[in-house]
């Protein structure tokens, strides 16, 4: 089993107090997000456990943790974006100094390949157009090429609640490669991965990147799991994640709205964690406490 820690909030950044706490319980739940009285439990243990894939924009407070989850037997790798967009668009992540230094913190003590970064997503407005994303894109790659082996990026999605948030942005207009400046900006990304020695991949994409040199990527990826730790884990698609998801079969902990990064484009932040109930890290479920009435392995 393929933990996935997690699509749904940033667990490293905002609840690792509560993740080792569920490390060292053995499981943890989390209620299904379309029904609250539906409650999943989860095995944690190491022996039920194949990999763990951590999706950040900031791991430094799971860092400290790391010896332990090594210490246990945990294998795993991260997904950590650095867009570097500024505070009106992603409000209360860490400075792309910052995070430049976390992430080859990181990888130094993880290697390379355990350590993707995601510049995800593209958002396609006035303000941030062929020009401003080609001069992130490769500021960023430059600051860690050596330190990271691939690269995964988005087109951002028009989910309903992300497009309201967003819609203050002044020229905001669809991004898709049917546009001469999203299409000659792909390609450039495409040679500046390369020139940095980086894989670039796309995430989730309904388009074919190919023709700009970008393949479809795979987020939980169970050829990168076998080069990394040697096993092999399903190549089953997971059919629980968007059509053009090429993710293999995972399960997802922790809970919808409770990210406190507050990133305009995210599809995660269509309920605002006030609504939800206070973090708890002593509960089973990262929020709340919940009666158990169907259990997954």
């Amino acid at each position: 089993m393929i933990i996935s820690a997690s699509r749904r909030t940033d667990i490293p950044r905002f609840y690792s107090e509560w993740f080792m706490n569920r490390i060292r319980a053995g499981f943890c739940t989390y209620p299904n997000p379309f029904n609250r009285k539906q409650v999943v439990q989860v095995s944690l243990k190491p022996e039920d456990v194949d990999v763990i894939v951590f999706w950040t924009k900031n791991p430094r407070p799971l860092m400290q943790h790391l010896k332990e989850l090594d210490e246990r037997g945990y294998r795993y790798y991260f997904q950590f974006t650095v867009n570097g967009y500024p505070r009106e668009i992603e409000p209360r992540v860490p400075s792309l100094e910052d995070s430049l230094e976390t992430f080859k913190e990181l990888s130094q003590r993880l290697t390379p390949q355990r350590v993707i970064w995601r510049y995800d997503p593209i958002i396609w407005a006035a303000d941030f157009n062929e020009e401003y994303h080609a001069q992130r894109f490769s500021q960023i790659a430059a600051a860690l090429q050596g330190y990271t082996e691939r690269v995964v990026i988005s087109l951002v999605d028009d989910y309903r609640e992300a497009g309201r948030r967003m819609a203050s942005l002044q020229g905001l207009r669809p991004c898709t490669p049917e546009d001469v400046g999203v299409a000659s900006l792909l390609r450039r990304m495409a040679e500046i991965a390369r020139s940095a020695e980086m894989e670039i991949v796309a995430c989730a994409e309904p388009y074919d990147l190919r023709p700009f040199g970008i393949r479809p990527g795979k987020c939980i990826d169970d050829e990168l799991i076998y080069r990394l730790f040697g096993i092999r884990v399903g190549a089953k698609k997971d059919t629980g994640q968007r059509p053009a998801c090429g993710c293999v079969l995972s399960r997802d902990i922790g809970v919808y709205g409770t990210c406190r990064h507050g990133c305009i484009y995210c599809y995660a932040s269509g309920l605002p964690a006030t609504k939800l109930e206070p973090h708890d890290p002593t509960s089973p479920s990262l929020v709340g406490h919940y009666e158990v009435d169907q259990t997954s392995d």
